[in-house]
């Protein structure tokens, strides 16, 4: 009996011990989708021996899948959702990561006429006023909730033909307007590694307002005490270090830059940000 005993304990401790080799990332899609995570995470895998299992939904999903305990750490990019989801005790610190901005996307004719407008705000109101189709993500993720705030700044309640939501993401979104020859806001890196561009191009940016921050937060392990608390602050402390700064850096699709580090946002010149998509 003791020696079954032992040998269950020796056999848990060798579960739990092989269980830190693994943990769950809910992550954003347009990290995933842009080809990030296929390239910076194999470095971290040879690095650490810690594989990470990606759950690429939206930011909103995300958080929801953390909140339920199914997650060990997060990369998200709406700054409101993760400083509720910390101060409700379910993150331990939000982190800055990495940032791009977000474009808006729209058939090479620009029937809206969007590139002379001067703002975000009245480049969604010309959309509203030519009521040519906007196809909106509506599917709660981190740039859908950013279109959302445009419209409430822009002073518009979307609605009507012209206004479609799909409930899915940005590639969906992006297909879509590619064969209806409509308007969408993406992130840049989304648009960049997007393959099925056809007739569309990047008809607004650069922007006060656009900028796409996302940070990196671990879930806490008071919340649930099986978070792999262990793995999950060394896949950060990667993150946030100087290789794992200079990975997400040297990403490029067509040879351009689609993520910007950020971990270091405080000591960063104007010189650094203008390297850079940036407000």
């Amino acid at each position: 009996m003791r020696i079954l005993a032992a040998l269950i304990c020796l056999f848990w401790a060798m579960g739990a011990q092989a269980d830190e080799t693994t943990l769950t990332l809910a992550s954003t899609t347009s990290t995933q989708n842009s080809g990030l995570y296929d390239y910076i995470l194999p470095m971290f895998e040879a690095e650490t021996g810690i594989h990470v299992n990606v759950i690429a939904v939206g930011t909103g999903q995300a958080l929801r899948i953390a909140r339920n305990g199914d997650a060990d750490v997060l990369i998200v990019h709406h700054r409101p959702s993760e400083d509720a989801f910390v101060a409700e005790g379910y993150g331990v610190k939000r982190l800055d990561l990495m940032y791009n901005d977000f474009v808006i996307i729209g058939p090479k004719s620009d029937p809206a006429g969007l590139r002379p407008a001067g703002s975000i705000e009245g480049a969604f109101r010309q959309i509203a006023a030519a009521q040519v189709l906007f196809v909106s993500r509506g599917d709660d993720s981190g740039t859908h909730k950013k279109e959302r705030e445009i419209w409430k700044s822009a002073g518009v309640e979307p609605h009507g033909d012209w206004y479609r939501e799909i409930g899915s993401g940005m590639g969906a979104a992006l297909n879509m307007v590619a064969v209806t020859d409509g308007y969408t806001l993406s992130d840049r890196g989304t648009w960049l590694s997007f393959g099925n561009k056809q007739n569309l191009d990047l008809l607004f940016s650069g922007v006060s307002g656009l900028r796409n921050p996302y940070s990196v937060i671990v879930v806490s392990d008071r919340k649930f005490p099986h978070v792999k608390t262990e793995a999950a602050n060394i896949f950060v402390d990667w993150l946030l270090s100087d290789p794992g700064q200079e990975a997400i850096g040297a990403f490029r699709v067509q040879n351009q830059q689609l993520f910007c580090p950020y971990a270091k946002a405080a000591t960063l010149t104007e010189q650094d940000l203008a390297l850079c998509p940036a407000d």
